[in-house]
This record gives structure tokens, sequence and C-alpha cells, in this order.
């Protein structure tokens, strides 16, 4: 099969030879480049961004936004309050316009043809759209009957939602009686009354308790196994190692890091020694010990007297760490290799850890 692709970096003429996305992609390899995993697929693409663009006065929400995700894949957007994801959502659903770049959702340019790309998405936004006073099957017949569907098949597809997200005992109660969780998952079929290919989550699980955000992922992951397109924005770094097919993180409106979770964390290093130090036993005495022996920064939890480092090789270490904490009177309650989490990739790239930035005024209005 031949695959267009254009010279990267410069918009120059496209190439169609077959292979020579492999060759790309290898060479990309070898330059140690992380390929995000929509890009080694031949699925098309459902979502694609570019060069994004979005100032609110002295504000700049969107700084040159790239962005894709390919059929039947989770992207999760992840990133602090005010980096940026809500305004990419609202552009990429038309809500916004950018001030510069390009989107296309189904293969339709959303900023020349936004009726038809509206026709082709779902969108669930950060609070549920629901109309308080109608019951939960009724807020889904008129969400049908808003896409001009006959009212026979928005009856139908009501059902069947109200079924596949075990609203059955609710279905006839009044909105306003649901809870926190019922509500997104009436919300959630709310977006996929048209039955569309791509559907946008802007963090579908803030508020819920872990019962509700545990069953919101069970729906997501659903959604994609029968080929719809999803994206997804979250703070939560659980939530992108549990869904994502590609994570993108976000930072002053600018993708700073994409890959699958593995790609990122490996970004950070490989595998951590990490100990948890007795009571009466010095912090400072295990960072000097952990910072000879790894490579990198000691990372200290002081609350939970944890202490981590990054090391290259497994031989020796655990015995070496060992032996060296008890020279140092350091007691050890527990010690062993673990990999990077994605809290760990996040503050490596970003300097802080997600929930330290403080969401935009103007993000909140866009």
């Amino acid at each position: 099969m031949a695959v267009a692709v254009g010279r990267l970096g410069d918009g120059g003429a496209r190439d169609t030879r077959p292979g020579r996305i492999e060759e790309i992609w290898a060479n990309l390899a070898i330059a140690s480049v992380p390929i995000p995993s929509c890009l080694m697929t031949t699925r098309r693409l459902m979502i694609e961004a570019r060069g994004l663009h979005k100032s609110f006065g002295e504000t700049h929400a969107l700084r040159g936004l790239d962005l894709s995700a390919a059929e039947g894949t989770i992207l999760v957007v992840l990133g602090p309050n005010g980096a940026g994801k809500t305004t990419a959502v609202r552009i990429l659903t038309t809500l916004t316009r950018p001030d510069a770049g390009t989107a296309t959702v189904a293969g339709i340019d959303v900023l020349h043809h936004p009726a038809d790309a509206r026709q082709r998405i779902g969108v669930a936004g950060q609070y549920a759209s629901l109309d308080e006073l109608l019951t939960g099957r009724e807020n889904l017949v008129m969400i049908g009957r808003l896409y001009r569907l006959p009212g026979s098949t928005a009856r139908q597809r009501a059902d069947a939602l109200i079924d596949r997200f075990e609203l059955n005992d609710a279905a006839d109660r009044p909105a306003k009686t649901y809870s926190g969780g019922m509500r997104r998952r009436l919300d959630l079929g709310a977006a996929l009354m048209a039955q569309p290919p791509v559907i946008f989550l802007d963090e579908p699980t803030t508020g819920l308790d872990p019962k509700g955000r545990l069953s919101m992922w069970d729906l997501i992951e659903e959604l994609a196994k029968s080929g719809t397109t999803v994206l997804m924005t979250t703070q939560y770094l659980e939530e992108a190692d549990r869904l994502a097919d590609d994570i993108a993180v976000i930072d002053h409106g600018r993708v700073i890091a994409q890959g699958t979770a593995d790609q990122l964390k490996r970004q950070v290093g490989g595998e951590r020694l990490e100990i948890t130090i007795g009571e009466g036993s010095s912090i400072d005495a295990a960072r000097r010990v952990l910072g000879a022996l790894g490579a990198g920064p000691v990372r200290v939890v002081d609350v939970a007297r944890r202490a981590s480092v990054a090391i290259t090789s497994h031989q020796g270490v655990l015995t070496r760490a060992i032996r060296e904490l008890d020279a140092a009177g350091v007691a050890v309650d527990d010690i062993g290799f673990r990999r990077p989490t994605l809290d760990e990739v996040f503050l490596a790239i970003t300097g802080r850890p997600p929930e330290e930035s403080h969401e935009t005024a103007a993000e909140q209005v866009a």
C-alpha cells in the first residue's frame, strides 16, 4: 500500500513511494524520537490538529498545539489546569475558532465546515448538560430529536443506551434526582445518541467517587473497542495510564511530550531503586547513599518517608544499597525496584506535579 507522507518539518512535497513511511519511522527510532502509536498504524487519522494558536487578551491559551488520534484509539490529553486542554477541545468541537492553525475531525475541516463536523462528533463536557426537569429517557430522546432522528429511532437508541449504561431503574426519574455518577453516564449517553465516530470527553471523571470513576473507565474502553475514536482530557495520571493508547502532555498551550505510557516512562529513565526509610533514621543520610548509587536526582516523599533514584543496571545494586544504608545507620522498612510512574514523568517533564497549576480565567471562559 502506498502511504502519503509529507517531508517532516517543512510542509514540502508528499512522498507516496511504498515503504517510505517505514523508512521514516526507522530513522526516527534510530534517533530515539518517540513515535505516537497512532502514527504506527495504517488506520486513518480521525482527529488531527496542527499549529493551533489561541489567545484571550494577554493570555496565550494555545501556542502551536499539534494533536492526532487514529480510528478506534483513545488519545488522552494530560496536563494541569490552565494548560490549554479545554481550549483545544472547544476548537476541535467547533465551539471556538483558533487564531491560527488547522483542525480536522473524521476527515472534515472543522474551521471551514463546522456544521458537517458537528454531525460526526459527540461531546461530553466537564459538567453534565442535562434538562433537570426531564427524565433520563426524555433527555436522551430530546437530544436524538435535535439531531433530527425520527421519533422511533430516537426512542430505540435511548432505550439501548439506558440499558448499556445501567440506568434502567432511574430512566423515568427526573434528572435532578440523579447522583453525580449517573449524571455523567447519562451525559455520555446523550453524546452517543447520533452514533458519532469521534467523541470528546473533557475531564469525564472529575468529581466522581472511586466506584463511579472505575465505571466510567469501563465505558470509555468499550467505546474504543467498538471503533469509536476518543479524545479525553484529564489531570489524573492513573486515568491516562489505564486508558490511553497515546498520551499528549500539554503545558503552557503546547504539547511537550507524546507517546504511549511506556514510552513516556522510558524518557524519565528505566527502573528506580525505591526505599521506605524506618522511623528515627535520617532521610538526608538515605538521600546521600541513594545519590551515590543512582543516576540522576533522588526523589524524596517526606510524609511517606520514601526515597527513590533512577538506576542504569540491576547488577549488584540492591546488595550494595542494603550494605551502604546499614553502614550509614539508615533503617529500611522496604526496598526494591520499580518502574517510574506517570506522576514522575510529569514532574520530570514540567518541573512540577500536575495539580500545582491553577486554571486561568481565560480558559474557564473559553
